[in-house]
């Protein structure tokens, strides 16, 4: 499978969680693109094949967690996404919910065959989803900072690691996407870490998309998805900003935002 990047598969979110985000794709992706769903991928587990069992990856994932604690059942999915998906106040001061705040219960991001994104009842293989938007507000000398956080639990490793392979291949097949009616991204540029990387410390799988955000016919913002896998469960964030606001910022608050997602999934998973 080919990547739509701006260079090789490799990782990226070590950088990341500490504070950097690929200089080179920032400068490449000011030529165009933008925002993109924060939930799950298209595709999954068949809704008539059996459900594979946790772990269906054979590569040493970075992070076992107590098998007691991993979740099985929709309820149980459902109570650790709602543990990890941060709020508006996580965001930091003078973030608020956006109207809509939350997705509707059951519920997942799909990309139809003409590269709208709208929501879908999420199929079996999926234990639960959760995705809360958040916004600051312009204050007049700035523009606003659209946010929004995500994550779903699947009932196998390999419906987990099957999300990041499908987001990859929708750059490619999708480098234009239409979120609402209103709204387009274009530009698309995407980067995939392989599982077991010897890079990769923070998470077992890993994608990043960049581009422009074009709302109403305004003028262009920078956009960042950021996704990652920890065994069944995939975090993402999204984050666009309009004028005033600093590509640097607003990388710093995604990757932020996706660090305390991740260290939220291993503190609920992790044994004693």
């Amino acid at each position: 499978m080919r990547d739509n990047t701006c260079g090789a598969r490799g990782s990226w979110v070590a950088v990341l969680v500490t504070g950097g985000l690929l200089a080179g794709c920032s400068a490449q992706a000011a030529d165009g693109g933008t925002p993109r769903r924060a939930g799950a991928s298209a595709h999954t587990t068949s809704p008539h094949a059996p459900v594979p069992p946790p772990g269906g990856s054979t590569a040493a994932p970075v992070f076992t967690p107590d098998a007691s604690l991993v979740p099985r059942t929709a309820e149980d999915g459902q109570r650790l996404v709602e543990s990890v998906v941060p709020a508006p106040g996580d965001w930091g001061r003078g973030f608020v919910a956006q109207d809509p705040a939350v997705s509707r219960p059951g519920t997942w991001a799909v990309l139809d065959d003409g590269c709208r994104w709208g929501r879908e009842q999420a199929p079996r293989g999926v234990l639960a989803g959760l995705s809360r938007y958040s916004v600051l507000p312009a204050d007049g000398s700035r523009g606003a900072v659209k946010v929004t956080a995500a994550a779903t639990v699947h009932a196998s490793a390999l419906g987990a690691d099957e999300q990041l392979s499908t987001a990859l291949e929708e750059v490619l097949r999708c480098p234009e996407q239409r979120p609402r009616a209103d709204a387009l991204i274009t530009g698309l540029n995407s980067l995939g870490t392989p599982f077991g990387a010897r890079e990769q410390e923070h998470a077992d799988d890993s994608v990043l998309e960049a581009g422009l955000y074009v709302e109403k016919g305004g003028a262009a913002q920078p956009y960042r998805w950021m996704v990652a896998r920890l065994g069944t469960v995939v975090v993402a964030v999204s984050v666009t900003g309009g004028k005033g606001h600093t590509e640097q910022e607003l990388q710093q608050r995604g990757a932020d935002a996706l660090g305390r997602m991740l260290a939220r999934v291993q503190q609920r998973l992790k044994g004693k």
